[in-house]
């Protein structure tokens, strides 16, 4: 018997009842609306697995409904039915979200297994949400992994800056956790369950972070149709987190100083000031205070910034808690993957430990990732591993020949294509090179792929 929560918009009652019908005697449990006031009402209420819902009703257009509910609800999937069905309204239905797009009457013989193969993916994805939590995937301190000394300290230390106002200024190699404890000291602080927004300062140029940043009015430039909320806004009450401070234009500094020195700032467009109570939480790989000497980075904003700094240290210099991180990236990829893989091997670990980890966790968290696709039995091998992970340690040994490390490539690379069922584009991004490097192969090597 099937079980699952199906919901249906539409304001045809003949139509909706006729489906609901249809969809009971599969077994699933059907829910009824007649508009998408009705509909997100019940959505609230109800653990919905899986939604239809038609184009035009009378209070709005299912398309765009498609975009709301699934920001809202992410493991929901949503199947949108239509009269006249049309490619403009069913390419923007696939970027809002939707399952699928299908016309009604036309495509009856459909709905049973396409409501079957949506119900399984919403409910593979509530499974693998909870594993995650079971395992730890929190934003607290004591979601952070490690036991070593420089960890725990970095931990100690963002315990007894959380419950204060103090602005934090986090530092440290790209991929050490910082955004993990920005969160984590939001999460111990008295605005926890008020907002937290991240923004990636270097991911923007200098006109698009202001406007990501601090908002605008309409008109304020080309473009500017409506009033838009800057990041800033959107974290009032609650935590800032400006990643990447260092990338951040200087005119830009000057406007997010006046913020932590007055708590209000003014939208590109604007000329009256807005109010805010936010706490800033800052992150960096670079040294500001060395930038700020070189007039770099604005002086007045770094020691403001650095009321309260905490060091994270990069992965290199804390390989004993490499095995508890890995193990937890593990559990995590295998439960994606619906694979049983029970651990590690020793060799597996040993070449993990004696990597240089440039990227850090981040990095280390790709290896897993790529490693678990890759495993065909119950634990990660040295195979699993990219070939220069597998031989990092080969300087104490000697150098290979060029035969044994041609041969391990060849393996390596037909693992991949069996993998990928020959799809040359996904074998290339497992393999981290680029396709016309994988072609060259494929061809040096003589190599082909088991369908």
């Amino acid at each position: 018997m099937s079980t699952g929560i199906v919901l249906i918009i539409d304001d045809e009652e003949k139509l909706r009842t006729l489906l609901a019908r249809i969809i009971r005697l599969e077994g699933y449990a059907v829910l009824e609306a007649e508009n998408l006031k009705q509909g997100g009402k019940l959505l609230e209420k109800e653990a919905v697995d899986v939604l239809f819902c038609d184009v035009k009703l009378p209070d709005g257009n299912g398309v765009d409904f498609v975009q709301d509910v699934k920001a809202r609800f992410p493991s929901l999937e949503v199947i949108l039915l239509t009269a006249y069905g049309n490619i403009a309204d069913g390419v923007r239905a696939m970027k809002n979200g939707a399952f699928d797009y299908i016309t009604k009457g036309d495509d009856n013989d459909k709905i049973i297994p396409l409501l079957s193969r949506a119900m399984e993916k919403g409910q593979l994805q509530k499974r693998v949400r909870q594993l995650e939590l079971q395992v730890g995937k929190k934003y607290t301190f004591e979601g952070i992994l490690g036991e070593s000394p420089a960890i725990i300290d970095a931990i100690n230390m963002a315990k007894k800056v959380a419950p204060s106002e103090a602005n934090v200024l986090l530092l440290g190699e790209t991929g050490t956790g910082k955004e993990v404890f920005a969160q984590a000291i939001h999460n111990g602080s008295k605005r926890s369950g008020k907002p937290f927004v991240a923004l990636n300062c270097s991911a923007f140029g200098k006109e698009l972070l202001e406007s990501e940043l601090f908002g605008h009015k309409t008109g304020a430039f080309t473009g500017a149709t409506k009033d838009k909320k800057g990041l800033i806004e959107e974290a009032n009450t609650g935590t800032l987190f400006l990643d990447e401070i260092g990338e951040m234009h200087i005119d830009l500094q000057a406007k997010l100083l006046r913020v932590l020195e007055t708590h209000e700032f003014i939208k590109v467009g604007d000329t009256r000031p807005t109010k805010v109570d936010v706490r800033i939480i800052a992150a960096t790989n670079r040294d500001l205070q060395l930038e700020a000497t070189e007039g770099k980075f604005r002086e007045d904003l770094y020691y403001r910034l650095n009321v309260f700094s905490i060091s994270l240290p990069p992965l290199r210099e804390r390989k004993k808690d490499i095995p508890l991180i890995a193990t937890y990236y593990l559990k995590i990829f295998a439960a994606k993957g619906a694979k049983r893989i029970d651990g590690m091997s020793k060799d597996f670990l040993a070449q993990l430990q004696q990597h240089d980890w440039k990227g850090n966790i981040r990095e280390l968290k790709n290896i897993i990732e790529r490693a678990t696709i890759l495993s065909d039995g119950p634990e990660l091998t040295v195979n699993d591993l990219p070939t220069d992970l597998r031989y990092a340690s080969s300087k104490h040994h000697g150098p290979l020949s060029a035969f044994d490390l041609a041969s391990v490539e060849k393996l390596h690379i037909q693992r991949v294509l069996n993998h990928t069922k020959g799809n040359k584009t996904e074998a290339a991004r497992l393999l981290n090179i680029g396709l016309t490097t994988l072609y060259r192969k494929i061809d040096e090597y003589h190599l082909s792929f088991e369908a």
